[in-house]
């Protein structure tokens, strides 16, 4: 069987990296489309999975104008490998995935976040043979809409898929007793992105300062641009695939973006989202706030006081980790999930009707 799978972002890599081994080691054909765009390409070398280059993204600010010049050429090299490939099933999300879905009449299935809603949904939802998404989407999005018990990250943070590496804090440089925080920078390129912002440039000056009175500070700064002459704080720069490890033995981690915040969360650490200019609620956010695994602030002065309090706590970490342990034993392997799918070439309801899929069963939106 041939299945291609698009790796738009470094987070699809994580998505989608443990079913691709799964499905090669089954005998199964793979093609890996990425796009040059943050650290996905070095994720995909660093585990290790073959791969072709569709086309690139800047870190930077983009219109939506400037978006559709960028996606017209870069469709034409996706519809020429596609064809080439054959697939018997794709794996993606947006225009990317709907349009080789379309050139190439092939079964498509979108696997999204929680509360999909931007271009990008809208453009790739008609062609779409299956959706799946966590059981906390709030959106009916039609009959080819099904969710599951977890959140995306379950397909590389289920207990049954995550090994934590034993030396993440001496590869940065940390003694065992030592606290440290996490702060998080968005870079807001993103199409959904358009017109949101986070924290202000004084904001993080102020938050790093604050925090570091605390705690060892280590910055993950999406854009790449900032500059830490004269920050009490250090960038995090060890390879972006051993992030998660160090996010699981941090004491807090604070950001205005949402996945890390996630990650976070489903690893027991103490998490805090800055929601910033951001107006909509996410069902995946509220689900993981409600058994205390995240904490979402609008105000900047909030976000600064939890995490002192945090900091300043000596057994938070252990009571997330506990929340965790609970909470995250009860979640799909998304992983079993997506081989399953893909080996009945995107019939999901092929998926539901067998015994052995009852523990990652997916169900169909009822709302």
């Amino acid at each position: 069987m041939r299945v291609l799978v698009f790796t738009n972002t470094p987070a699809h890599v994580h998505t989608y990296r443990n079913a691709i081994d799964r499905l090669v080691d089954r005998g199964h054909d793979v093609l890996v489309l990425a796009r040059e765009y943050g650290c996905t390409t070095d994720l995909l070398d660093f585990f290790g999975i073959t791969y072709g280059v569709y086309g690139s993204h800047e870190a930077t600010a983009y219109s939506r104008l400037e978006f559709a010049r960028e996606l017209t050429g870069q469709l034409a090299d996706i519809a020429l490998e596609a064809r080439r490939f054959e697939p018997d099933v794709l794996f993606g999300r947006g225009p990317y995935a709907a349009f080789s879905g379309l050139v190439t009449s092939t079964p498509t299935v979108l696997l999204l976040d929680d509360e999909p809603g931007d271009f990008n949904h809208t453009v790739s939802r008609p062609f779409a043979d299956a959706i799946i998404t966590p059981h906390a989407t709030r959106r009916d999005l039609g009959p080819a809409h099904y969710t599951f018990d977890g959140f995306k990250e379950c397909a590389y943070l289920h207990p049954a898929v995550y090994e934590p590496i034993p030396d993440i804090r001496d590869r940065l440089g940390v003694d065992d007793d030592e606290r440290y925080a996490i702060v998080r920078f968005n870079a807001f390129d993103a199409l959904h992105d358009v017109g949101a912002a986070g924290f202000s440039l004084t904001q993080r000056r102020d938050l790093l300062e604050a925090l570091s009175e605390e705690a060892t500070v280590f910055v993950s700064d999406e854009a790449g641009t900032m500059d830490f002459r004269n920050l009490p704080a250090r960038e995090y720069d060890l390879h972006p695939a051993l992030l998660h490890d160090a996010i699981r033995e941090a004491h807090l981690l604070v950001a205005d973006t949402g996945t890390i915040v996630t990650e976070a969360g489903l690893l027991g650490t103490p998490a805090i989202r800055y929601g910033g200019t951001e107006d909509r609620e996410f069902g995946e956010f509220a689900a993981l706030a409600d058994v205390g695994l995240l904490e979402e602030c609008d105000r900047y002065e909030r976000v600064r006081g939890r995490a002192l309090e945090v900091l300043r706590d000596g057994n938070a970490r252990a009571r997330h980790r506990e929340r965790r342990d609970a909470y995250v034993s009860g979640l799909v392997d998304l992983t079993e999930l997506i081989v399953d799918v893909a080996e009945a070439r995107g019939d999901v309801e092929h998926v539901l009707a067998s015994p052995r899929a009852e523990a990652q069963r997916p169900r169909a939106t009822t709302q």
